[in-house]
């Protein structure tokens, strides 16, 4: 009777330590408090994908990693993939759409860590490479670049969001008086910026081009932009570019008024009133 009795008593405390170890969330995860979640987690965006990118735990017991994303900071978590490495690749993001990641790592019996702490979300955009424009006073047709359509329009244009001036052999990348640029220093590449500034942008509304530099563009219509010089002759400049398609997203300057329309006549040159 007594070893019936504690066979019993074993049963229910062994049932009631499997039920509190499961995440409500996913029945067929058991959280290990010993295991320890990734830090340093951090995603870096992507044309229709993010790349998340974390510590790995040196411990010998890790066998490897879950990506999971939700909808919201607090939503559910869904299981994105696993990995053994330290980074790994949502190729199925969409652009526009705003993701929150988190890691965990498991153990070789199928344990599995909390989730990891940081808030880490990301917004895909689109992206290009090897675009070029050429300067407004030889090619106006061909100087200007919309971000929204991602082409070459007139300097002029009223969906013109920079355009290119060689200036007796100096080169600039200006923009309108209803938007801002602001140069972001030597880049190795377009990801090295990832947010725009809060102070420091160009007053002029201009600034001077430099190869291998990043620019940061605030346009009219409350999105960011930024493109890095890759070239630069006397007819034109290349470069590579990103543009954020939701309004205000990871903007540091809201919105100040509505941008007055541009007409030909209108569109007489600002550096000719200073220099």
């Amino acid at each position: 009777m007594k070893l019936g009795k504690y066979l019993t008593v074993l049963f229910i405390t062994v049932y009631a330590l499997l039920l509190t170890g499961c995440d409500v969330t996913d029945e067929n995860r058991y959280l290990d408090p010993h295991l320890q979640p990734p830090t340093n987690v951090y995603s870096v965006n992507g044309d229709n994908r993010v790349d998340i990118y974390w510590d790995l735990i040196r411990n010998n017991n890790v066998a490897g990693y879950n990506v999971y994303y939700s909808y919201s900071y607090d939503g559910d978590p869904i299981l994105l993939g696993s990995t053994q490495s330290d980074h790994f690749v949502d190729f199925g993001a969409k652009n526009g759409d705003t993701y929150y990641y988190a890691v965990t790592s498991y153990d070789y019996n199928g344990n599995e860590s909390d989730l990891s702490y940081e808030e880490v979300k990301s917004t895909p955009r689109p992206e290009g490479f090897n675009q070029s424009v050429f300067d407004y006073r030889r090619f106006p047709e061909k100087a200007g670049y919309e971000f929204t359509s991602n082409s070459v329009v007139q300097y002029d244009s009223k969906n013109s969001d920079f355009f290119f001036e060689n200036y007796q052999g100096r080169f600039y990348l200006d923009v309108w008086d209803d938007s801002d640029i602001m140069d972001m220093g030597p880049t190795r590449n377009i990801y090295d910026v990832q947010t725009a500034p809060s102070s420091g942008w160009s007053p002029t509304k201009d600034t001077l081009a430099v190869v291998g530099h990043t620019y940061v563009i605030w346009t009219f219509d409350n999105h960011y932009a930024k493109i890095r010089v890759t070239s630069i002759t006397n007819e034109r400049i290349t470069f590579d570019w990103a543009y954020q398609t939701v309004e205000g997203n990871r903007m540091l300057k809201q919105k100040s008024g509505e941008r007055k329309p541009l007409s030909f006549d209108e569109n007489k040159h600002h550096r000719s009133l200073l220099k």
